[in-house]
């Protein structure tokens, strides 16, 4: 073998491992500046992360506001979603109220555990759980997508703990109009189900109409974690999706209700809010003409003033 052979494989040799090399770490890179993001950003906000008493699972949670005071507000994340999407939202609540927000099973750094149920039922109990721990024994309680679907189960089941509730592009009822999600899985694929960066690039255009900046790396950070965790998201949507769900009952409903919407929701369709609105006595609604399903995390500064009038008002 000549000497430039031996440097050419060398060289090809080299490059492949830089290239095995970035493509394990570049996603690593991606979720440990993520994290670091989120940690600066609670900090900022007033917000410590935790770990609640859930009853059958400890709750990785963000706990902050002022200690003893009178009043609390619960955030609850939505399906494949965590409790980091709503930190830009909190922060406009820590300095009046205490707040909790929590990873429930199976999503953000609460384990997975076969062995649990994840329908909404179960899931509320461990935040009435967590609630209990922190010795919240009455909050208003925000929920976005299936964390809607929770909230309103949640007060449904314990009224007597819930002083209000925010249902933001809530799960749970039928939607009188078809998302193109729905049409999606009456194709037989489901839009969370991801095999490659390709798809959750896709996935993630539906999520919000006006997302915030994230750098790429992060994104196929979250890419990665989706593939990774597919089978056990798969089963948390079987036990929640299209369960139980509350058309009939939502004039057991008594206490105050606000229902908000982002109209350019793929995931679920703005005539979801009409459901909610025509099924709940005085429900009040907040419709957003230009966000998507996420209007906490397209707009938290407009959300979170919405959403505060609405407690003030029923405090």
């Amino acid at each position: 073998m000549t000497r430039r052979r031996r440097v050419t494989l060398l060289a090809a040799a080299c490059a492949a491992l830089l290239a095995a090399v970035a493509v394990v770490t570049y996603p690593a890179i991606g979720g440990a500046a993520y994290r670091l993001d989120m940690a600066l950003e609670s900090a900022a906000y007033g917000l410590s992360k935790t770990t609640v008493d859930g009853g059958d699972r400890r709750l990785s949670s963000y706990v902050g506001g002022p200690a003893g005071a009178p009043q609390a507000v619960v955030m609850i994340h939505g399906y494949s979603a965590d409790k980091t999407v709503w930190l830009r939202f909190a922060r406009h609540f820590t300095e009046r109220y205490q707040v909790l927000i929590v990873d429930l099973p199976g999503h953000g750094e609460t384990p997975f555990d076969p062995a649990l149920r994840y329908d909404t039922a179960s899931q509320g109990e461990r935040v009435l759980r967590a609630m209990d721990s922190l010795g919240i024994h009455r909050a208003h309680v925000v929920g976005n997508s299936m964390g809607g679907f929770v909230t309103a189960r949640l007060a449904l089941d314990h009224p007597d703990r819930v002083a209000s509730a925010t249902l933001v592009n809530a799960a749970g009822v039928t939607a009188p109009e078809p998302s193109d999600m729905d049409r999606m899985l009456a194709s037989g694929r489901n839009p969370f189900q991801i095999h490659s960066r390709g798809e959750f690039a896709d996935f993630y255009r539906m999520t919000m109409a006006k997302p915030p900046w994230v750098p790429r790396m992060a994104l196929d950070f979250m890419a990665d974690r989706y593939m990774a965790e597919r089978e056990q998201l798969a089963r948390i949507f079987a036990d929640f999706h299209g369960v139980d769900l509350l058309d009939a009952r939502l004039d057991e409903l008594h206490l105050p209700v606000l229902v908000v919407w982002g109209a350019q929701d793929r995931l679920l369709h703005v005539s979801t809010a009409e459901r909610w609105v025509a099924g709940i006595a005085n429900a009040r609604k907040v419709i957003y003409p230009e966000l998507g399903h996420m209007p906490m995390v397209e707009d938290p500064a407009r959300t979170a003033r919405d959403v505060i009038a609405f407690v003030e008002s029923v405090a």
